[in-house]
């Protein structure tokens, strides 16, 4: 009996080498989840060799950012269009060669255009590697192979910013873009060799006004993100025109898919409930996975003092609990209901979130690291049955679709949970620093005996800027703590959303 081209489920002789195909896949992912954060460590070397300031050295991470975000919900048609293979295949080649012309590249503007051709080609590599596995491994083994493929997703990003710190101490920045080639050569080779090709649909054709209207509201709502701590949000003029924008062009988006014959995304997608919820829960996980990890490098650096490639080997303790925690679900991950690993994994992680809120500048690195690690434990048995059941019901000829979807999903919860918590981090240190500021006189019994004991000399110009500095670092420690308590809540929030989910 033969297998259907790109599905699986059947045990013959036609049955796909899954081990290889499920490596190579994995190697595609890993290669674009890591390039997400590699190059952030990148940033201060690349500034000065490329005579750029730091608000324009940033666009190297945001216009691949945008770029992803933009033609991820293209992933779908395309692969309907011209075969999911062939597409991976394009994806592959052209993330690659994006890597090295990043790498070579003699100037900012070189740098933002490769950057940016990175995120054109990189956008479908997470999508079709998921829809890959599913139709790969029949439907009992769904558990195993999104553990396998949360690896990637969740531990890339998560060690990027270590490998990007070695390589950049090591060698240079430009070797951030030139690692991604061996992974791109072998995931192709085994792509070209072991996948295979999905039945093309010469009828679906492109909404080209869908796809226009969700490319502007996704464009314009990063603009508004990247610029918005910056330019003091909606005080200025430009960030009010992006939000309009981003609002009216989303609502015409949805008017669209909902009246139009054809549209871009087919609304039947939501009809499924574990669909809906799932990609609600992703989009809510994707923002404490990338928010936390947006402020536990510049806290332990910072107010910490740890080293930047200090701070590093640290924070890797959160992709090796993850790792752990996504391996342990590989092996029983088909045998437990999903939503209970789920509520486990959450409370593992709000009990590292609380408990990084009672942190001190003080702190032993053995606190960051186990505290990481249980949050990173915690995120891998979110992650893999998440990811599980939210296509455990979807039919499999949505699943092009549905994996853009999912994808693109997290990445915006990403986006907008490093814009919140960097913006309210902030506020937070200003108004901390406002706070502590009017109790720093000689009536506060505490700070006279620390100046009686001579502390500080607040007779002369260097004791009062001493004594301000360390307002400013306590308003900075608290600040923090502050944003962690808001990303413990927010997971929190997470659980209700889990019994809806059904198996």
């Amino acid at each position: 009996m033969s297998v259907r081209p790109g599905v699986a489920g059947t045990a013959d002789a036609d049955d796909p080498p899954r081990g290889l195909i499920t490596v190579a896949v994995m190697l595609a992912t890993i290669m674009q989840a890591v390039d997400s954060t590699i190059a952030t460590v990148a940033l201060p070397h690349m500034q000065g060799s490329l005579s750029a300031t730091q608000e324009q050295v940033s666009w190297v991470l945001t216009s691949c950012i945008v770029a992803s975000a933009i033609f991820m919900p293209l992933t779908g048609i395309l692969s309907h269009r011209f075969g999911r293979k062939r597409v991976f295949l394009w994806c592959v080649a052209g993330f690659a060669i994006a890597s090295v012309l990043s790498g070579a590249s003699q100037d900012l503007a070189q740098v933002v255009t490769f950057r940016f051709l990175q995120g054109v080609f990189g956008a479908g590599l997470v999508p079709l590697s998921q829809a890959v596995l599913l139709d790969t491994h029949p439907p009992e083994r769904h558990s195993w192979a999104m553990a396998v493929w949360g690896v990637g997703v969740m531990v890339g990003p998560i060690l990027g910013p270590t490998l990007g710190g070695w390589l950049t101490e090591a060698y240079s920045w430009r070797w951030v873009f030139y690692i991604n080639v061996p992974f791109g050569i072998l995931a192709w080779i085994g792509i070209a060799l072991y996948v295979r090709e999905t039945p093309i649909d010469r009828t679906r054709r492109l909404d080209l006004f869908g796809f226009a209207m969700l490319a502007i509201a996704i464009g314009a709502l990063q603009w508004l993100l990247d610029r918005g701590e910056t330019l003091g949000w909606f005080q200025h003029r430009e960030m009010i025109v992006a939000a309009i924008v981003a609002g009216g062009a989303f609502y015409l988006f949805v008017a669209h898919v909902f009246t139009h014959d054809h549209p871009f995304i087919d609304p039947q997608l939501f009809v499924d409930r574990n669909f809906t919820v799932g990609i609600l829960c992703m989009f809510m996980v994707g923002a404490v996975l990338f928010a936390t990890m947006a402020l536990l490098p510049p806290f332990v650096h910072h107010v910490m003092g740890y080293p930047v490639i200090d701070a590093g080997y640290v924070l890797a303790a959160r992709g090796l609990g993850t790792m752990t925690s996504l391996f342990a679900m590989s092996r029983i991950g088909d045998r437990v209901d999903p939503r209970l690993a789920m509520l486990v994994g959450l409370g593992l992680a709000v009990a590292s979130l609380w408990e990084t809120t009672l942190f001190t500048a003080d702190n032993a690195g053995w606190d960051i690291i186990r505290t990481g690690f249980l949050q990173g434990f915690g995120l891998g048995f979110i992650f893999a049955p998440l990811t599980a059941v939210t296509f455990s019901t979807l039919a499999p000829h949505r699943r092009n679709d549905g994996t853009a979807m999912f994808s693109l999903l997290r990445s915006l919860g990403s986006s907008i949970g490093i814009s919140v918590v960097i913006a309210n981090l902030a506020r937070s240190t200003q108004a901390n620093h406002a706070a502590f500021a009017v109790h720093a006189h000689w009536d506060n019994l505490p700070l006279r005996l620390a100046i009686e004991a001579g502390a500080w000399d607040l007779a002369t110009p260097e004791g009062l800027a001493s004594l301000d500095r360390e307002l400013q670092r306590q308003a900075t420690l608290l600040a923090y703590l502050q944003d962690f308590r808001m990303m413990m809540w927010f997971t929190l929030a997470i659980v209700p959303l889990v019994f809806l989910l059904r198996v």
